[in-house]
């Protein structure tokens, strides 16, 4: 990156601090602050990061303002519409998209990946039959590094690869037994004949007594709803996984950490919550422009989820994305089915989005949650699966981003500062005085 200097000037102390302007290939210039304690003895305040790149990265370019979403340069539309999630895996953790022999090769060695050790089985049966899927997943995901110690050498780029090699082809085999323990359902053992969306849909929903046949639509759905939420820069998850890693933590214990991270509501547990609040619209009986009226009423605390994004000011690329397999799907079910209510819901909420002054004015368009949900009922994944999902999704991006981190020569461990607001010193006053 080419470097260019900002002036800033102290008027309390009347110095004048030459910083270095970094320029990146895209997105805003950085002002590189790491001198600003040592010159001036300043911190910077910044709540959430929202100001702050608190690392370099070649993974994933988003900017928000044009609703666009890169991975390693390539528009999502383009890996959407062309590529495979295994392909798009590899494409994040290597740089570059595979030829055909780097492409079945890598697809071999997932599939050979696939099995978990028996005895991990214990640990699933260690858990209450009621467990939550992430839960367990948490659980599960950290316990690997007991059982693939051998490649825990992390300044090794060949065992950091296993590790990834690891995760992404287990981590279908360790959501789907999580539902299916939390079921009392037989765990389903994953077939290297069948992708990777296939092999996940019948480890979920084969039962050992019948043949299962994998719906293709299904499994092509699946396959680009996981290109969508394979990696999204350094959200609040990818952060935890990169502050986890920085203390050389090993990856199976930081991605259980992105995976505790991505639980919160307000992260991964979004596309749960429109689920829930379309739900709610519908046996209410009430008109639409009664939630309407209640969203842009700012006394209420009513809110309508899966509008708006952090980041993005514009249509999130994804959820046209989205939006068009969710068509497609429920073209495929029944017209009684019950998701058809909700999915006619969502394209009403969505035409007032799109075409209200209120909604217009605050960017306050469907993101990648308002879809994907609905799509997940018409396959039979139950809501407290949505957020196990994601982390499927999204463990090429937290290992990738892992990796990267590895290898970067300025990464250090993460320690955060404050602005401290508690009481100056006092005097220590023994109980009996008090």
């Amino acid at each position: 990156m080419t470097k260019q200097t900002v002036t800033v000037t102290d008027n309390v102390s009347g110095k004048q601090i030459d910083f270095d302007l970094l320029s990146p290939t895209m997105g805003p210039k950085a002002i590189d602050i790491r001198k600003l304690y040592k010159e001036l003895g300043y911190f910077t305040y910044d709540p959430g990061y929202l100001a702050t790149a608190s690392c370099t990265s070649a993974i994933t370019y988003l900017d928000g303002d044009k609703g666009t979403l890169m991975y390693r340069g390539y528009p999502i539309e383009q890996l959407a519409e062309q590529s495979t999630f295994l392909e798009t895996c590899y494409l994040l953790f290597k740089g570059e998209l595979p030829n055909a022999a780097q492409k079945q090769d890598f697809e071999q060695v997932i599939a050979r990946h696939s099995m978990l050790h028996d005895q991990m089985q214990f640990f699933f049966r260690g858990f209450r039959r009621d467990a939550h899927p992430m839960a367990t997943m948490v659980g599960v995901v950290g316990a690997l590094s007991a059982f693939y110690h051998e490649d825990l050498n992390i300044q090794d780029p060949v065992q950091r690869e296993r590790c990834a090699h690891r995760l992404i082809a287990k981590m279908p085999t360790i959501a789907a037994w999580s539902y299916r323990y939390s079921k009392g359902l037989p765990f389903m053992y994953p077939l290297n004949k069948l992708g990777y969306a296939e092999n996940f849909l019948r480890m979920m929903f084969a039962v050992p007594t019948e043949e299962y046949e994998v719906d293709p639509l299904m499994a092509k759905a699946l396959d680009v709803i996981l290109i969508l939420h394979a990696d999204h820069e350094q959200n609040a998850s990818t952060s935890t996984v990169r502050l986890a890693g920085s203390s050389e933590a090993n990856p199976y214990a930081a991605t259980a950490a992105g995976i505790a991270s991505l639980w919160g509501p307000a992260h991964g547990g979004a596309n749960e919550a429109v689920i829930r609040m379309l739900q709610e619209m519908v046996d209410s009986g009430k008109p639409l422009q009664y939630w309407i009226d209640r969203a842009k009423d700012k006394d209420d605390r009513f809110r309508l989820m899966g509008f708006g994004h952090r980041v993005y000011k514009n249509y999130d690329p994804r959820a046209k994305i989205i939006r068009r397999i969710a068509d497609e799907v429920l073209a495929r079910t029944p017209a009684d089915n019950p998701h058809h209510k909700l999915f006619d819901l969502a394209r009403e909420l969505e035409q007032v989005a799109l075409s209200d002054e209120y909604f217009i004015k605050r960017s306050l368009y469907p993101n990648v949650d308002f879809y994907s949900g609905i799509i997940f009922l018409s396959m039979g994944i139950p809501l407290q699966m949505f957020t196990v999902m994601f982390a499927l999704a999204r463990t090429i991006g937290w290992i990738s981003q892992w990796d990267e981190m590895m290898g970067d020569e300025e990464s250090r461990i993460g320690r955060p500062r404050q602005l401290y607001i508690g009481a100056t010193q006092r005097d220590y006053v023994p109980l009996d005085q008090r």
